[in-house]
């Protein structure tokens, strides 16, 4: 599930003066793939050998030698900036911590309350993206784009059961898992913020190397095991890295300097639909009617939104 020198105008929803539709439809094509691409993280986590925070080590741990390689090897893009001084790479490394915190949050919250309520409050951080849009950026929130908003949360509600699976939550888990939430829109909000002076690459390999030394302790205390014990293991741990946050967030991180981030958060809660859908091919996870209804939901929604 996530600030900056940036003018109001470049985060306004349409950004129609600020870069060519060519540009926008590439990145919203961009957004949909790496949504779909993060999408297939549980599906990882749920037949990797470790528990969750040494397999969310490795996912960014991992991740952050191609990122490496690619920056090294790779002309400076057009548009990068060299970090001038320590707030520039303390902004750099700021995602990284957010996505810890997040990581962390959410983990916490899966040990108080119920895996629904804490799957459906976690996913909460679109609305903080854009009340964090609005406060910090005097981002022009339309009705259509929150009757979109609203669509796609009631449609991620349904997908995952409506009121008779979320009854059984504890309020200090509720609490944890909406806190994971901000985290995740913070992460977000920070990304699209220093998006607008540094490229993607520079971006992910200091984020993604914060997010491997901050999240180490916690696995460390945490965690029985810290390596797979198996072929099998360390191919999930790979496949998680390199698919989804090599793929997954390097491609939501380059939709980030076209797209508005409100709207890139929306669309972010695709995941759950995806993991739903991967879930019934791979793992012989039945979807039923209610299901099938609250993806719908979602996609009308992210339909409506667009159009905001």
């Amino acid at each position: 599930m996530p600030p900056y020198h940036r003018t109001a105008a470049l985060a306004e929803i349409s950004l129609p003066n600020v870069v060519g539709s060519s540009h926008k439809r590439l990145a919203f094509v961009a957004l949909l793939v790496g949504a779909v691409a993060i999408g297939g993280s549980p599906i990882f986590v749920r037949l990797s050998e470790l528990g969750p925070l040494a397999t969310a080590f490795w996912r960014v741990a991992l991740a952050f030698l191609p990122f490496l390689m690619a920056q090294r090897l790779m002309p400076q893009a057009a548009g990068d900036a060299r970090p001038a001084g320590l707030r520039d790479y303390l902004l750099l490394l700021l995602p990284g911590v957010f996505l810890t915190a997040d990581l962390a949050a959410w983990h916490l919250a899966l040990t108080m309350t119920s895996v629904a309520n804490a799957t459906l409050l976690s996913n909460l951080a679109p609305v903080f993206v854009t009340l964090g849009s609005w406060l910090l950026f005097r981002t022009r929130i339309t009705p259509v784009f929150l009757t979109g908003l609203a669509m796609t949360l009631a449609g991620i509600f349904v997908l995952k059961g409506g009121f008779g699976v979320t009854a059984g939550g504890q309020t200090a888990g509720d609490l944890t898992a909406v806190v994971a939430a901000i985290f995740y829109a913070g992460y977000m909000l920070v990304i699209a913020y220093i998006r607008t002076r540094f490229s993607t690459l520079r971006i992910m390999v200091w984020s993604t190397l914060a997010s491997a030394v901050s999240i180490l302790p916690f696995t460390l205390f945490f965690e029985p095991a810290l390596f797979p014990a198996t072929l099998f293991g360390w191919a999930m741990v790979v496949g998680l890295a390199f698919i989804c946050h090599v793929g997954g967030q390097g491609l939501v991180t380059y939709a980030l300097a076209y797209l508005p981030t409100a709207f890139s958060s929306l669309t972010l809660l695709l995941q759950p639909v995806v993991a739903a859908i991967l879930a019934w091919i791979l793992l012989a996870e039945p979807v039923g009617p209610m299901q099938a209804a609250g993806g719908a939901i979602v996609l009308a929604g992210i339909l409506v939104a667009r159009r905001g």
